[in-house]
Parts: C-alpha cells; structure tokens; sequence
C-alpha cells in the first residue's frame, strides 16, 4: 500500500482537512484507493469502469492547484465515484444491463457529475448496481454481483450497491447514488454508513437513467452527515436540462451542540414487524435516547397513509419504469434480467385509472405529513427490520425482492419526496451494520445534517470498519 500518515483521514471531511494541512496529498489518497480496489474489488464487485489514470491525474492537479492556493472547496482532491447510472465523459453507461444503447450519454457529463469535477473531486470510477436500479443480483450476464465488505456472502443493498459497499470498504471517500423506493438508504443501512435522499427537486436528474420520472432522487453516500453536507452542497440547484429541479440551492449547515428546543416524532408502528432482527429495538431506542439525551422532546407519532405510499411507491415506480422501457421491453425482452422483466410487467398490469389514482393518493399524503411537521421538527424510524440479507438466495432464484417487503421502511418517503437520511445505530449479534432514519420537512436537509452530526459526534457507529478493511488498513 502507498505509505499514508499513521492516522489515515478516515472521512471525507478529515481528508479535506489533511489535504489543506498538508499531512497527506491528493496522490496518496488516490493511489490508496486504487491499491485498495485491486486487492477488494475481486471480492466486493463495487466498480464496472475503473478511472485508475484519470485519477490519478486529476489528484496531481489538485495537489498542484492546493499548492499554489487554489481551493475549490471540501471535495477537492478526494477519491469519489459515481453510480454507473449518471452520464460521465470520461467512460461509458452501462445501467449494469447489455439493453442500455452503448451510445447513451457518451461524451458527455450529467449536471452532477459536471459540478463535482469543478469541485476538484477525483472520480475513479463507475459503481455496480441493479439492472437499470430494479434489478435484483443476477450472475447470468457479464457484470460483477456486488458484495458487502462486512460480510461478502451477503449483499450490500441496491440499487446504489457499489457505491455503498465501495464507501464502507475504503475504495473512495464518497460517492452518488440514487434513489427511487430506497437505493441510497438501502445500501447505507446494510452497508453501516451513511445516504442522504434530499427532497425531491433539490438535485438535477437529468443524464441520469430514468427509472421513475416522479420519484428519483440523486444523492450523497459518505462515511458521515457532515461528508454528505459537503457533497450536497455541491450537487444541489436548479439547471435548465431538469425541469423539476427547483431553484434551491443549498448551504452547508451550521453544526449544533445541543438539540435543545428540537421537536422530534418516534415512529415505531410497522417498523418492528415480526422477523425483525432481535438487535433493532435496542438499537433503535438507544439512538432515541440519544436525541433526548441532547434536548430534544420527543413522542410517539405515525405516517399517515403509510400502506397506501408504500403501494404508491411500488404501482408508480413499475408503470414509469415501463413508460421508458416499452420499445426495448417489446423488443429485447430476453435481454433483460428476470427481475427486471418482473417489474415491468406489474407495470403493464396497472391501469391508467390506478396510476391517476395513485399519484392523487401521494398529494393527499404530503398534506397530512406536511400537517404532521407543523408539529414536529423531524421524524425518527428505522430504516430497515433487518441487516443484510445471505445473497445465495437471490442468485439461486429461491428469493426475490418480495421477500424483503414489511422490513425496507424507505419507499413512504419517495412517494412524498421528503429528505431523509439514513445513519448507522449499531450492529445485530453477527456483526451486521443496522440504520436510523430521519426525515423532515421539504427542503429542510440541513436540520437533518445537523441532527445526523450531533449523533455522530455522540457515537462512533459510522466509523466501524468491516474487518477485513481495518485488517488491510493495520498491515
């Protein structure tokens, strides 16, 4: 491994500071990182395309900038990656499917990925995921099944699965994902760090592959809220190619000490469903405690309509994955994975009726959750019943998706389009990472911010390695 200070920056933001202290450069860190994925990839399966050259040509430039007093903020010269479902220059778009025209996006850079090269992040490369983000893990083609470091026979969430894994394994500092029924805060809970979903309209989607026109999101994965607030800041605000992309741009938040005068909602009805691991009570009303323990009042609440957007989230998502698949699906249908095919023939079981319905259903939900936030400031769940799943199930075709439903408590908040992040709270008996959920008010991510880093500063969670990462790391 290339020789780094004895304390290596362990977050994006110590890494931020190292650079500008001048412990570490931005070279280090990369050629670390691409050490890191030669030894772990084989096993993790986090990228499809490797930048190892552009990479590391990218750090000489932010450590020749750094060095004449060019700052271009906290990402400058930090090893980051992106889903290989956002357009990037540099190397083509797979959506992890052999459907997708091998010309989609070529030579060019979605708004997001525009904003992090001129924010100096050092992008070495495109993270695995799901076929076009509804795919389930699937070894029938040529793509690599991602893995969880903390345990590679189980897998590490989807549909942002490289991008969780790649974080949680040290291959990069940060990275996008995104997020329709859960894709970035699946992959945070399984994989023990952190996703921010921001509100829906806060981050351009364009030269992202669609997958539900109403309800992708495009957000930060890091070790850490204050990492994800630095990666916000860069992604959020309005460009004319996304035309529900609002004008909001987005300020870093100041941190707090206290949660003094915080009003928080403890959701627990349908979270705790039978089957759920036998650590998460614990788990979660430590971190509950935690909030109380830092000034917050706190009572019990529940989602209103919570079955009816779970479904919303699920009819929407089908019938708008089918809306953009129709010619492909009619025509390369055996192309696609099973899982894939699955979804989009619910999609074509839905009626127009149904949709129309449904879409009626979400707007009747917001106004009762936005009534809900008048009285409090954020809302406390988890984020799944249980760690990560054994992935030999999914790849012998003996489990599917379906399977999961009643313990993923991520796609109510689609359908409404609220912030919420995801943050490690503990590990089950087996060493499993397990995740809280907060969620608030439109366009209110920096009170999740700073909830998220007061917590954090409280505990260590997010900073646990899988073991076979902190081994490397003590060798």
């Amino acid at each position: 491994m290339p020789e780094l200070p004895l304390n290596p920056p362990r977050t994006l933001t110590e890494a931020a500071a190292a650079l500008r202290a001048g412990t570490v450069t931005s070279r280090q860190l990369t050629e670390r990182s691409i050490a890191t994925a030669d030894r772990a990839d084989p096993v993790l399966g986090v990228y499809l395309h490797r930048f190892d050259e552009l990479a590391l040509a990218a750090a000489d430039t932010a450590d020749a900038e750094l060095a004449t007093g060019v700052d271009r903020g906290p990402l400058h010269g930090v090893p980051f990656a992106v889903k290989d479902i956002l357009a990037m220059a540099d190397g083509p778009t797979t959506a992890q499917s052999v459907v997708l025209d091998p010309n989609w996006g070529a030579g060019k850079d979605a708004p997001v990925v525009a904003r992090l090269k001129r924010a100096g992040a050092v992008i070495t490369g495109k993270t695995s995921t799901m076929e076009f983000a509804i795919g389930m893990p699937d070894e029938s083609k040529e793509f690599p099944v991602p893995r969880n470091p903390w345990d590679p026979a189980t897998w590490p969430g989807g549909s942002s699965s490289g991008t969780g894994a790649g974080v949680a394994a040290g291959l990069f500092y940060a990275g996008i994902g995104t997020d329709t029924g859960g894709s970035i805060r699946i992959p945070a809970a399984f994989c023990g760090i952190t996703g921010l979903m921001p509100t829906f309209g806060r981050v351009p989607k364009s030269g992202c592959v669609p997958l539900g026109y109403s309800l992708d999101h495009i957000g930060p994965m890091a070790r850490s809220a204050e990492d994800c607030a630095a990666v916000l800041a860069v992604l959020a605000g309005p460009h004319p190619s996304d035309p529900d992309c609002l004008d909001a741009p987005f300020a870093a938040p100041a941190w707090r000490d206290d949660l003094a005068g915080l009003r928080v909602g403890v959701v627990r009805d349908a979270h705790f469903p039978p089957g759920s691991d036998p650590a998460l009570a614990g788990a979660f009303e430590t971190t509950v405690a935690e909030l109380a323990d830092a000034g917050a009042s706190l009572a019990p609440v529940a989602l209103p309509y919570q079955a009816e957007m779970v479904t919303a989230n699920l009819l929407t998502l089908a019938c708008e994955a089918l809306a953009y698949h129709r010619a492909d699906a009619q025509h390369r249908w055996t192309d696609y994975y099973p899982a894939t095919r699955a979804m989009l023939a619910r999609g074509a079981l839905v009626s127009g009726a149904d949709y129309v319905q449904a879409q009626r259903m979400r707007r009747v939900a917001q106004d009762a959750l936005g009534r809900i936030l008048d009285d409090f400031d954020v809302l406390v769940c988890p984020t799944t019943s249980v760690a990560a799943p054994e992935l030999d199930g999914f790849l012998t075709g003996k489990r599917d998706l379906s399977s999961l439903f009643g313990y993923i408590h991520t796609g109510y908040w689609d359908s409404v389009g609220n912030p919420v992040i995801a943050l490690p709270m503990g590990f089950t008996e087996a060493g499993m990472p397990l995740s809280v959920q907060l969620a608030g008010r439109p366009f209110d991510e920096a009170r999740l911010l700073q909830i998220g880093q007061l917590l954090q500063r409280r505990t260590d969670w997010h900073l646990r390695r899988p073991a076979l990462i902190a081994a490397e790391l003590a060798a």
